[in-house]
C-alpha cells in the first residue's frame, strides 16, 4: 500500500473530467498496474489522463522503480544513467517536457523528501481529510501533482472542478480570475510566482483564507504565510548571501531534491541550496522574494528586479497583469520594456503615465506593449519567449514612455 494512500476505501480520492474514483479502487489499480519490463525508470508521458497518471506514479514508488513524470519512455530510458543514486521521483521542469529525441532537465528527487513535507503543508494551510481539493494544472507538472498526492495523502479528495471545493492551489494568474468567480472556494493555496496586491485585496474582501509559499522544484517548500511577508516553511532554514543582483535566498530542509538531469544545483558543503532567486526582509522580519537574480535587468548601471516592477506595475487601476524584459541599449545596456494585459477601454498612455508615481526614473519602463502574456504550462511567465518577441518587432514598436515622447532612447 502506498505511504501517499491514507483515505478509507469507500472515499472518493480522484474526480478528474466528471469521472470519480474510490480509494479502494485506486488502491486495486495501484496493485494491478503494468510497468515497463526490467529495472529502470518509467516514463509517464504529459498526455496521460488524470488518473492514469497517478496510478503510474504510485506504482513505481510502492515497487522501488523510478518515475520520469511528462517523459515517455523513450526519454526515461536515455534518462537513467545520469539520474542520481536513489532517485524516485524524475520531474521535467517548465517548458521542457520530455517527448522522443528530446533532451529534458528533470528535477531528481526521493518519495521521502515530499512526504516530509505533508504534515506541515497541512499545519500551514490547515487542511483535513474532510477537504475537497481543486487543482487548476496539468498533472505532470510538479506543484500540481503534488497538490494531488498531498490531497491522497490526507485522505481527502483531489478534482479539477474549482465549483464546490474547500481549498484550491493555484498560480496568482489563476486566482486572480477565480477571484471575480462565484465558483471561488473558500480557502486558497497560491505559489508560481508573488501574488499582487490587488489579487489578494480582492480575495481577502471575499473572505478567502489564503496561504502563500513560496518554493521551486528544486527547494520545494522554503517560504510561507500570508500578505506577502512569509517565514521559513517548518523545517526549513533560510539565509540571504549577497550576490551580484542583489540578496539570494539560500535553504536548507529535508525537502531538497538530490540534484538535477540537464543542469545544475547551486549547493554548498553545509546543505543548503539556491535557485538564485534575491529577497529582501521587511519591516516585520518576514522575507520577501522579489524574483530570480537572472530575470534582473541591468540598465543605465542599476540592476532592477523585474518581478518588483511588475507587482507595481499590476496594482495600478485597469492592469490585470504586467511582465517586464530587458532588451538591448547600446547607451543604456538594456531599457526596460514592459507588456501589459489591460482592462476593455484603458489605454496604454494612461497606464504609462501612471506609473510614473509609484517607480522611479530607473525603474520606469521605456517601452510599453498591450498583449497577451505567454506563459509555461505551470502558469509562470515565459520571459524568454516574450524578449525574443520584442526583440524581433512582433509586437510592434509599442508606446514610449511620456518622458521620451520623440526622443531616441
Amino acid at each position: 500500500m502506498s505511504e501517499w494512500l491514507r483515505g478509507r476505501p469507500e472515499r472518493v480520492a480522484l474526480v478528474f473530467g466528471g469521472d470519480a474514483v474510490r480509494y479502494g479502487e485506486l488502491a486495486r489499480a495501484v496493485d494491478a498496474a503494468v510497468l515497463p519490463a526490467g529495472p529502470g525508470p518509467v516514463g509517464c508521458r504529459a498526455g496521460a489522463g488524470p488518473a492514469e497518471l497517478v496510478v503510474t506514479v504510485l506504482a513505481c514508488l510502492v515497487r522501488g522503480r523510478a518515475v520520469v513524470v511528462g517523459a515517455d519512455q523513450a526519454a526515461a530510458d536515455r534518462l537513467g544513467a545520469a539520474m542520481p543514486d536513489g532517485t524516485e521521483l524524475a520531474l521535467t521542469t517548465s517548458g521542457s517536457t520530455a517527448t522522443d529525441g528530446a533532451a529534458p532537465r528533470v528535477i531528481a528527487r526521493t518519495s521521502a523528501s515530499w512526504l516530509a513535507s505533508a504534515a506541515p503543508l497541512a499545519d500551514v494551510a490547515r487542511l483535513g481529510a474532510r477537504d475537497r481539493v481543486a487543482v487548476t494544472g496539468p498533472l505532470h507538472v510538479s506543484m500540481h501533482l503534488y497538490a494531488v498526492l498531498h490531497a491522497l495523502w490526507l485522505g481527502a479528495t483531489a478534482t479539477d472542478l474549482v465549483d464546490g471545493a474547500s481549498v484550491v492551489h493555484a498560480t496568482p494568474t489563476r486566482l486572480a480570475r477565480l477571484a471575480e468567480s462565484p465558483a471561488m472556494p473558500p480557502a486558497a493555496i497560491v505559489a508560481g510566482a508573488a501574488l499582487g496586491e490587488r489579487t489578494r485585496a480582492r480575495a481577502e474582501a471575499r473572505g478567502v483564507r489564503l496561504t502563500e509559499y513560496y518554493g521551486a522544484a528544486e527547494l520545494s517548500f522554503v517560504l510561507a504565510g500570508s500578505g506577502g511577508s512569509l517565514a521559513p516553511f517548518p523545517g526549513v532554514d533560510v539565509e540571504l548571501r549577497a550576490g551580484g543582483a542583489g540578496d539570494e535566498l539560500w535553504a536548507r530542509s529535508p525537502y531538497l531534491a538530490l540534484g538535477v538531469v540537464g543542469g545544475t544545483m547551486r549547493r554548498d558543503e553545509r546543505g543548503f541550496a539556491t535557485v538564485g532567486d534575491l529577497a529582501e526582509r521587511t519591516a516585520d522580519g518576514g522575507l520577501r522574494v522579489l524574483g530570480r537574480g537572472d530575470a534582473a535587468i541591468t540598465t543605465a548601471g542599476a540592476t532592477v528586479p523585474a518581478e518588483q516592477v511588475e507587482a507595481r506595475l499590476a496594482a495600478l487601476p485597469g492592469v490585470r497583469a504586467a511582465a517586464v524584459v530587458g532588451e538591448p541599449h547600446e547607451l543604456l545596456g538594456q531599457r526596460i520594456a514592459a507588456v501589459l494585459e489591460l482592462d476593455d477601454g484603458v489605454g496604454l498612455e494612461q497606464v504609462a503615465a501612471a506609473a510614473r508615481a509609484s517607480l522611479s526614473p530607473v525603474e520606469l519602463p521605456r517601452r510599453w506593449f498591450a498583449h497577451a502574456l505567454p506563459r509555461t504550462e505551470s502558469g509562470k511567465l515565459a520571459r524568454g519567449v516574450l524578449r525574443d518577441a520584442i526583440v524581433a518587432g512582433r509586437l510592434g514598436p509599442g508606446h514610449p514612455a511620456p518622458f521620451e515622447r520623440g526622443s531616441r532612447a
